[in-house]
């Protein structure tokens, strides 16, 4: 029988030095922004009952969902997505609270992508909640905060934002089952203009057919407004677009640049509980969006407690890597201690004497100290202090 003892899962790895180092340093900066922020932290279990997620719009198909039983036989499954738990806390432990309440959790999702080689089944993710509170002002600070924490973090970024409206509003005009108007909401996520042209071409010239062709391509700044306004059938199409140019406005009047912030129609999100705003935002050098999230005014009356609600998440382990290929490695020792024979203890006294200036160091566990100078030159360090009856430094 094969052993699987030497290596990891699929989509799973381990994580090593330098990008340890850098993630937390990502962590404890969104952590201090959020509190800064008045967002308070919370922590879900990383195991929930398959009841938590099961008749849920999330998008999340069960066999995406690793799941087992506990030992009442009851099935749990491993945290699949971060929003639906801070639900389930929310309306329950949280209900009596004054509103708003704003959450900021810090935690790994786990999520098999059979068909999606290259993804990672277990990610993490750093994100916010604003619970209790609805309109302008709300959808305005959540993306403004992540508009803040992306400037933080890696700089130069790209937000689009959208409105879940848009899509339903025009797929309930359209005489397809359920199951097509997911292919559809599939190609126009993934921007596949010929699969969309062949699920929309046996509708002929329907108003809703011919917006629906053209969402994904309803992307830029304020002139798509204009544009979609020409195609939209409804008044609470004409309505969503109404509010979301609002939104848009007052984004650029908080100073966001047209580089900044974009409005992108086909912007359809998988998680099928979004009611209103969605964005997601980009960088450069990374092909996927490193944070997601948007408004979801009915996810909390399925625990008996409605409340409207609008958050985000970060990709950690995204804006991890950004930082790896930006930033110089910093994970080589400034300083290598080296005691002689019979100044062992005296050694250690000078590298925590070095160690409280903030100085990485490191002790020789060896016998010379040409074994020390062979092993410093070795990794890159640049100054040994020799210990014995005097305290020498030696600069390589």
């Amino acid at each position: 029988m094969k052993r699987y003892n030497k290596i990891t899962p699929e989509g799973t790895k381990d994580v090593l030095f330098r990008e340890c180092v850098v993630r937390r340093r990502v962590e404890d900066e969104l952590a201090s922004f959020f509190a800064a922020r008045s967002y308070r932290e919370v922590m879900t279990p990383g195991i929930e009952f398959y009841d938590v997620f099961e008749g849920l719009e999330t998008g999340i198909l069960p066999e995406n969902m690793y799941k087992t039983t506990d030992q009442h036989g009851r099935l749990v499954v491993l945290r699949p997505d971060s929003t639906v738990p801070i639900a389930r806390l929310a309306a329950t432990r949280l209900q009596n609270l004054p509103r708003p309440i704003r959450l900021f959790y810090n935690h790994p999702v786990y999520r098999s992508n059979v068909q999606l080689t290259g993804r990672s089944d277990e990610t993490d993710e750093f994100g916010i909640e604003l619970l209790g509170a609805s309109g302008l002002k709300a959808d305005l600070e959540a993306i403004s905060c992540a508009a803040e924490a992306l400037e933080r973090c890696v700089g130069r970024y790209r937000i689009e934002i959208g409105h879940a409206d848009v899509f339903r509003s025009l797929a309930r005009r359209l005489p397809v089952s359920e199951e097509v108007r997911e292919d559809i909401r599939v190609a126009i996520e993934s921007k596949n203009y010929a699969e969309l042209s062949n699920l929309l071409d046996p509708l002929g010239d329907l108003p809703a057919a011919a917006a629906m062709r053209r969402l994904p391509r309803l992307f830029g700044g304020a002139e798509v407004f204009e544009e979609a306004a020409e195609l939209m059938c409804g008044e609470d199409t004409l309505q969503t677009l109404g509010y979301l140019r609002t939104l848009y406005e007052a984004l650029c009047r908080m100073g966001l640049s047209s580089e900044q912030v974009m409005v992108d129609l086909g912007l359809v999100q998988r998680n099928n509980y979004y009611t209103g705003v969605v964005f997601s935002a980009y960088v450069e050098d990374w092909g996927d969006a490193v944070l997601f999230g948007g408004r979801y005014d009915n996810l909390l009356e399925n625990f008996g407690c409605p409340m409207p609600a609008v958050g985000f998440s970060v990709r950690v382990d995204a804006i991890t890597g950004l930082r790896m290929m930006q930033e110089e490695p910093a994970d080589v020792p400034d300083v290598l201690v080296h005691s002689d024979a019979g100044f062992e203890a005296r050694g250690l006294q000078v590298l925590n004497k070095y160690a409280q200036k903030e100085l990485r160091c490191d002790n020789s566990l060896f016998e010379s100290r040409e074994e020390a100078r062979a092993y410093a030159e070795t990794q890159g360090i640049k100054k040994i202090i020799f210990v014995s009856d005097e305290i020498e430094e030696v600069c390589l």
